[in-house]
């Protein structure tokens, strides 16, 4: 029975206790006992009661301390999420973990770079072949043949794209003659048809 009690606070929830161990019990307590166990459970019971005032006390005081000094919930918080992200900006785990950031970072911006530079050397290359020459030259060629057919010199020079900006405006300026004899053939038709 020693073995199962361990005092005043037990590790177990309160078990259902048989009327006979209850009854054999309190036959073995004096009347004695009993008057200073009930005179220090009264004792007790009556400094549980003023830690709870005294507690309630602090806590009024301490509310009102905070609201003179303008603490807040949200305040409160903030402070807290500051602390507490300090706290982990300084921990070993954090610095490790950014150290180990910034080098993955580092090794991969130089990664990235590697890449980079084979690829340009990779078109350079490309331009060099004679794959890419050939291309290039049917382009020019196409770009003089366009240039002579607008009527711009080819010995002119301009880009690629001043060549297709000046063909649309070529293009856009025969337009409205082809419009008006669109629309010229258009009402001969009709009148023709009317004729019938």
């Amino acid at each position: 029975m020693e073995a199962r009690q361990q005092g005043l606070l037990e590790t177990q929830p309160l078990q259902e206790v048989d009327e006979d161990v209850v009854a054999a019990l309190s036959n073995s307590v004096s009347d004695e006992e009993r008057e200073e166990m009930q005179v220090e459970l009264d004792k007790l019971e009556e400094e549980i009661s003023t830690l709870r005032q005294v507690l309630a006390a602090k806590e009024k005081h301490h509310s009102e301390l905070k609201q003179k000094l303008g603490v807040n919930p949200l305040n409160e918080f903030r402070h807290n999420f500051n602390k507490s992200w300090h706290e982990m900006q300084t921990s070993t785990a954090y610095k490790k973990t950014q150290e180990t950031l910034s080098t993955a970072g580092q090794k991969a911006s130089a990664a990235f770079s590697n890449v980079g530079t084979a690829i340009s050397r990779k078109f350079g290359d490309m331009r060099n072949s004679s794959s890419f020459k050939s291309f290039e030259e049917k382009v020019e060629s196409t770009v003089s043949t366009l240039k002579s057919k607008v009527g711009v010199p080819s010995n002119s020079g301009g880009s690629f794209e001043e060549v297709l900006s000046s063909t649309a405006h070529a293009s856009a300026q025969d337009t409205p003659a082809a419009a008006t004899r669109l629309t010229e053939s258009s009402e001969q038709q009709c009148q023709n048809t009317d004729s019938f």
